[in-house]
């Protein structure tokens, strides 16, 4: 496996075993022993990971993880750290691209759940990683927002995007914005700049996959 998804993997499982099954997290409903499942289902149970995604399959696969959740937690947190090589989206050849940013926010899930929790220093590698999924993230969520939204992560880029209308700036760094524009606006620290009634439309929104 790679660099930064390994890192952040094996960060999550040791941050999930030291506050055990039943610690919250900013994902509503969800506690460590629920993000484990989900992760673990995600990985391992290809019948019901569709439903992730798509919404005909959603109540099987939540079936499915609540089933996960119920089981051993230190097992169900050994098979986050270890996923199976046969898995099309953890395999060390897919492992990087699709993973570093899903456990590098699911990471973040946990942590900032956590009283008096603080952005952590990463490296500029794994900024500009992220910067190169938040960027169209971006394009994808924002593009029919009403207003001028220009999303910036000094030093790494820029992505201009929405309707038109009032203008709109979202600052961060590139690990603030993934955050940001995964739904998670309530604990990503970025700075809005312009039209207050677009900015708190924008922190309201229903954003992400």
């Amino acid at each position: 496996m790679s660099r930064y998804a390994r890192a952040e993997r094996e960060a999550l499982a040791d941050l999930l075993l030291a506050l055990g099954p039943d610690a919250p997290t900013i994902n509503e409903g969800w506690a460590t022993r629920d993000l484990a499942a989900h992760l673990v289902l995600r990985e391992r149970r290809p019948d019901a990971a569709g439903g992730i995604l798509l919404a005909p399959l959603r109540g099987h696969a939540e079936r499915v993880r609540r089933r996960l959740a119920a089981g051993p937690y230190p097992e169900l947190v050994a098979q986050v750290r270890r996923p199976p090589v046969w898995s099309p989206i953890s395999n060390p050849l897919t492992d990087e691209l699709v993973n570093t940013v899903e456990f590098f926010i699911h990471h973040e899930d946990v942590r900032r759940a956590v009283p008096g929790w603080q952005p952590r220093e990463l490296s500029r590698g794994l900024q500009a990683t992220l910067w190169k999924r938040a960027a169209p993230l971006a394009r994808l969520t924002l593009r029919r927002f009403p207003a001028d939204l220009y999303v910036q992560a000094p030093g790494y880029g820029e992505v201009s995007v929405g309707r038109g209308g009032e203008r709109l700036r979202v600052v961060g760094a590139p690990a603030e914005l993934t955050l940001f524009l995964s739904g998670r606006q309530r604990v990503a620290r970025v700075q809005l700049d312009g039209s207050p009634t677009s900015a708190r439309q924008l922190r309201n929104a229903s954003l992400g996959m």
